[in-house]
């Protein structure tokens, strides 16, 4: 009988410590995500410059035409301009895809192999 108080106990004694772990490792997990974030979003600051093209938190994309100090004015047109604190440029504009129907060669390799008349030998 007292062996098995002593196997209860013991292994309430690792719940205990599992319960008083877990939350500070979820804090110090935390702690060094946000860390990363922020020296990534320094470096992203620092690395900009005028001709860039970016993206802003709310999502508005546009090219850097000046940069003052803790201001970036953005061109989101053709002569149209937005002032933007820097820290509201989440990072470069996202490049759009290329299709294969987009592409000249691509186009006459598969108009070639829907039409059988068409094949050259």
């Amino acid at each position: 009988m007292s062996s098995l108080v002593a196997a209860a106990s013991s292994s309430s004694g690792s719940g205990n410590l599992l319960i008083f772990a877990l939350p500070v490792l979820l804090i110090g997990w935390m702690f060094y995500t946000q860390r990363r974030r922020t020296k990534e979003s320094q470096r992203l600051q620092s690395t900009l410059g005028v001709g860039d093209e970016v993206t802003t938190t709310s999502g508005l994309l546009g090219r850097i035409t000046a940069l003052e100090g803790e201001i970036a004015t953005l061109e989101v047109s053709p002569g149209v301009t937005i002032r933007f604190n820097r820290r509201a440029i989440a990072g470069p504009a996202p490049t759009a895809p290329v299709s294969p129907i987009d592409s000249p060669s691509s186009e006459s390799e598969t108009d070639a192999a829907s039409d059988p008349a068409r094949e050259t030998d």
